[in-house]
């Protein structure tokens, strides 16, 4: 198995590049420093400097990954912003920073990574369910969460376009102990991403444009 990791310096990202070594999987993985690039090496992974938020880094992409055929690929790479709890307006700057990582990187990375994907190919974006609008009961995170909305609907266009190609789908990785997460979320970064690899090894075409609970579950959008 080929397998492309987007943001996989910590956390989800590195998770997803020693599972998938560890089964044996052929990995190509990408962080933004030179000491994400050497933990990701340790690991037996091809390691790509790459920042999804910056433009230029990006558009080198599809020429560092000429010629492969990935199996699966996974757009982790995201940030939160602002903690807010209600109709706390974002700075400029906040808004730009959330939304060209969380939203314009997916839009980045797609067309980079369309002419890399082998027959059959399983493409996520981890979005999360603070994205959902129908099962919303919260505020909390304002900018992160319409961040997330916006990063399904470009998962839902991929889809579209890609129909055939590859399986796109969006995940909610739970509620994991990571930076972001913190120390008092619901489970770990392990059971989070063995529960997504068991995902994406079952997805058929028809779940194509669909959004998934780390478990397997379907969620409303």
């Amino acid at each position: 198995m080929n397998v492309l990791i987007i943001g996989a310096s910590r956390g989800l990202g590195f998770e997803f590049v020693h599972q998938y070594r560890a089964a044996g999987a052929r990995v190509t993985a990408t962080a933004r420093d030179d000491a994400g690039l050497q933990r990701l090496g340790e690991q037996g992974a091809r390691a790509l400097k790459l920042d999804v938020a910056d433009a230029a880094s990006v558009s080198g992409l599809a020429w560092l990954i000429d010629g492969e055929r990935f199996d699966v690929v996974v757009i982790n790479a995201g940030v939160y912003g602002p903690r807010t709890s209600g109709l706390e307006t974002p700075t400029a700057a906040d808004f730009d920073a959330v939304m060209h990582t969380n939203v314009l990187g997916p839009m980045r990375l797609l067309p980079q990574i369309a002419e890399a994907l082998a027959p059959g190919a399983r493409v996520a974006i981890l979005s999360s369910q603070m994205g959902s609008i129908g099962l919303r009961s919260s505020t909390a995170g304002w900018l992160y969460r319409a961040s997330k909305a916006a990063a399904n609907s470009v998962m839902k266009d991929a889809s579209l376009v890609l129909a055939g190609q590859a399986t796109v789908i969006s995940f909610h990785p739970g509620w994991v102990r990571t930076d972001m997460g913190g120390a008092g979320a619901d489970i770990d970064t392990a059971t989070s991403i063995a529960g997504m690899r068991t995902v994406l090894a079952s997805v058929k075409p028809a779940d194509s444009g669909s959004f998934f609970n780390y478990d397997g579950r379907r969620l409303a959008w």
